[in-house]
């Protein structure tokens, strides 16, 4: 509120958010849009579309931008979840659908164990969140973490900007990127960008944004690659 009275009583046309939490903050950018203020980056309906990391995925795959097999579905009973889990085979991730940040994460290696993984995570991600939903997707053993800047306007038309290897993490934060990715053909840079720019596209997207991938880099897996979550700013 006190940032958009400032900018009525300065006559600001339009804000820039940086690269911090307001830059996501999807009642920030309504609030503004109601005020006829202009935010520069992305429209709330996408930020939105984005935040709920399950509804991402429906989307994503409405896209055809690959996903990592998975269940991100509404019922969030345990039975069922643990049957998802079954059906998807051991070791599974169980994220927050909310969350970002390694907030409400658990690696589970076996049935045995998920029950006490999902009542850490339902916590945390509460906790963290306000929301316990999960989501769970196969456990890439030995994946890289590969991102992707995107570029979009508001006709339609969305350019990648390449890609950045951020594998090195500590508690799922990362330590250090890498540009160009090593290891990338150009057939798979293409089809990575590519595969970015419909993710942009399918939710409307305006600005910088950034399109986070796992790359199997296990034997035989030939530069599989999935779609794991958007960051609606500049990331950094």
């Amino acid at each position: 509120d006190a940032v958009i009275e400032a900018a009525k009583r300065t006559g600001t046309g339009a804000i820039h958010p940086g690269y911090g939490f307001l830059s996501e903050n999807g009642t920030f950018v309504k609030a503004l849009e109601q005020a006829g203020i202009t935010f520069v980056g992305p429209p709330a309906s996408a930020i939105a579309a984005m935040g709920d990391k399950s509804a991402a995925k429906a989307r994503m795959a409405n896209a055809g931008v690959p996903l990592v097999p998975g269940y991100h579905g509404d019922d969030q009973g345990d039975a069922l979840l643990r049957s998802e889990a079954d059906k998807i085979g051991y070791p599974v991730m169980l994220k927050a659908s909310a969350g970002g940040g390694g907030k409400g994460m658990r690696v589970v290696e076996s049935g045995e164990g998920f029950q006490a993984a999902l009542d850490g995570c339902r916590r945390e991600s509460k906790a963290a969140f306000g929301d316990d939903r999960m989501l769970i997707e196969k456990y890439l053993v030995q994946p890289r973490h590969v991102e992707v800047q995107v570029f979009c306007d508001r006709y339609g038309n969305g350019v990648y900007l390449f890609e950045r290897d951020c594998s090195v993490q500590r508690r799922h934060q990362k330590v250090i990127e890498e540009a160009p990715a090593p290891g990338m053909t150009t057939e798979l840079r293409a089809a990575m960008g590519d595969a970015a720019v419909r993710a942009a596209r399918e939710i409307g997207y305006v600005g910088a944004g950034t399109v986070e991938f796992l790359l199997d880099s296990s034997p035989g897996q030939d530069g599989a690659f999935y779609f794991m979550e958007m960051n609606t700013r500049l990331q950094v």
